[in-house]
C-alpha cells in the first residue's frame, strides 16, 4: 500500500457532528509533558496522593475482597450500592445536606455525572449558564450536546448577580431553551474564589423567577484553609442538583462521584446512565465505603488540608516575590488552584512553549470559556501537587517567561514611540 493510504482519513467525514463541535481538554494535551522529570508541573488538578495512609488503604480494600467479593466483583444496579449510598448520605451531612439514599446515584467519577446531566437535559441550542472562566472538564462534557454556553463574569465573591440578572433579561422568562445553571461555589475551579452567602440566595431566588436548574459542583468545598463554613446551595433549595465526588479527599483513581437531586430527576439521569456503561465500579464502591466507614478519614483530611495550606502561602508568598506589578491574581481559601491575570498583550497559550522549555507548566486561561477567545491573558495554575520548594522555583521560571514578554512589548512600544518622534 502507498504511503497516500495511510495518510488518508478514511474516518473523518464518518465522524458525527458533535465530535467536531466537542473541545479538547487542556490538562489532558498537558498531562504527558507534566510527566517529564525535568518539568515542574502548575497544571493538573491532582491531589497529592502520596499522603494517604497505606494501612487504611489496605484494610478498604482488603475488606472488599474479603466477604464482600462476590458483590464487589459483580455488576450491580445502576444507582449504585445501597450501603454506598448510605455511607455518601452521612458525607453529606457533614456538610449540611440532608439526603436519602434513593436521592443519591453514584457516578464514575463527577465529570461522569456532568456527562449526565447534559445528555439528559440538553438539545443543541439550549443554554446553559456558568461562571466565566468555568471548569474546562466541564465545557467538553457539555459540548458534546452542543448547547448555547453563556459564561457570567465572577469577583472575588463570585458570580456576579448584577450579570446573571442582565443576562437572564435578555434571555427572557418562561424561555423553554434555558435549561440549568452550573456553578462551582466553593473554591470555583479554575478562579479559585468563594461566592458569597448573599449571592447564594439570590441565585436560588432567580432560578425560580425564570425557572432554571442549579448544579451544583462542589470537589473542593471541605478543602478549606481558612474562613467559615458556606451553607451549600442544596441546603437553601431542595431542588438544586448536587455533584459530589471523593476524588480531592481520597483517591481520584477510584472513580467514585455522586449526584444528589429529587428522585424523579435520578430516574431520568438513570436511564442516561444505563445506555452509557450500566452501572459504575462494585469493587471502586465497596473499597470507598469501607474507607469513609471503618478508617480514621478524617485525619487524613486535615492531613491534605495543613499540606496544601502549606502550598497554597507559598505559592501566594513566591507570586509576590518573582511576579511584575502588572500581574494580579486570586487569594483563594481553599481549594486547589489560583487565576492569574496578566496585561492584555500578553497571551498565554501562545507562552506555553517558552514556559515548557523554561520546565514549567500551567493552564492557559481561554481553555476555561466555552468560545477559547477571552481569557487569553490568564492562566489557572495550581499548588496541591509540587511540594513547597518546588513551587516557589516553578513560579520564578514562570516569572523569567513572562519578564521576557514585558521587554518585548516595552521594547516594541518604544520602537514606536522613537518612530513616531522621527516622523515628526
Amino acid at each position: 500500500m502507498t504511503d497516500a493510504y495511510f495518510k488518508f482519513d478514511r474516518y473523518d467525514g464518518r465522524v458525527a457532528h458533535r465530535i467536531h463541535e466537542m473541545r479538547r481538554s487542556a490538562v489532558r494535551d498537558l498531562f504527558s509533558a507534566a510527566m517529564r522529570p525535568d518539568i515542574i508541573s502548575l497544571s493538573g488538578g491532582m491531589p497529592d496522593v502520596s499522603l494517604l495512609p497505606e494501612r487504611e488503604i489496605r484494610k478498604a480494600t482488603e475488606a472488599a475482597l474479603g466477604q464482600r467479593r462476590a458483590q464487589a466483583l459483580q455488576y450491580g444496579p445502576t444507582d449504585g450500592n445501597l450501603t454506598t449510598r448510605e455511607v455518601l448520605c452521612d458525607l453529606m451531612r457533614d456538610v449540611g445536606i440532608r439526603c436519602k439514599p434513593e436521592e443519591v446515584l453514584i457516578t464514575t467519577g463527577a465529570q461522569e455525572a456532568l456527562d449526565l446531566i447534559a445528555r439528559t437535559f440538553i438539545d443543541p441550542g439550549d443554554i446553559i449558564l456558568a461562571e466565566g472562566p468555568t471548569y474546562l472538564g466541564a465545557l467538553q462534557a457539555f459540548s458534546a450536546y452542543e448547547p448555547d454556553i453563556r459564561c457570567i463574569d465572577f469577583d472575588n465573591d463570585g458570580m456576579r448577580m448584577d450579570l446573571l440578572e442582565a443576562e437572564l433579561e435578555r434571555i427572557g422568562k418562561g424561555n423553554p431553551r434555558l435549561k440549568y445553571c452550573y456553578v462551582i461555589p466553593n473554591f470555583q475551579n479554575p478562579g479559585g474564589v468563594t461566592m458569597a452567602a448573599d449571592r447564594r440566595k439570590r441565585l436560588i431566588e432567580l432560578s425560580h423567577e425564570y425557572d432554571f436548574m442549579v448544579i451544583e459542583d462542589d470537589p473542593y468545598g471541605r478543602l478549606r484553609y481558612e474562613g467559615g463554613h458556606m451553607i451549600p446551595l442544596k441546603m437553601l433549595d431542595h431542588d438544586v442538583i448536587y455533584l459530589g465526588t471523593i476524588s480531592k479527599i481520597f483517591a481520584p483513581g477510584l472513580r467514585v462521584g455522586w449526584i444528589v437531586a429529587p428522585t424523579q430527576c435520578l430516574s431520568k439521569i438513570n436511564l442516561a446512565k444505563q445506555g452509557g456503561d450500566l452501572c459504575g465500579s462494585q469493587f471502586d464502591q465497596v473499597v470507598v465505603e469501607h474507607y469513609f466507614r471503618d478508617t480514621p478519614w478524617q485525619q487524613t483530611l486535615k492531613r491534605f488540608i495543613e499540606v496544601y495550606d502549606e502550598r497554597r502561602r507559598t505559592m501566594l508568598a513566591a507570586l509576590e516575590e518573582y511576579f511584575p506589578p502588572e500581574a494580579h491574581w486570586t487569594h483563594p481559601q481553599g481549594g486547589l488552584f489560583i487565576w492569574v491575570t496578566l496585561p492584555e498583550y500578553v497571551d498565554t497559550a501562545s507562552m506555553l512553549g517558552a514556559a515548557l522549555e523554561a520546565g514549567v507548566t500551567y493552564v492557559p486561561g481561554d481553555s476555561f470559556y466555552p468560545d477559547g477567545k477571552r481569557g487569553k491573558n490568564s492562566m489557572r495554575i495550581n499548588f496541591s501537587f509540587e511540594k513547597p520548594e518546588n513551587i516557589t522555583e516553578a513560579i520564578r521560571r514562570l516569572a523569567g517567561v513572562i519578564e521576557e514578554r514585558l521587554e518585548l512589548y516595552r521594547a516594541f512600544i518604544k520602537a514606536g514611540a522613537l518612530k513616531e518622534a522621527e516622523v515628526q
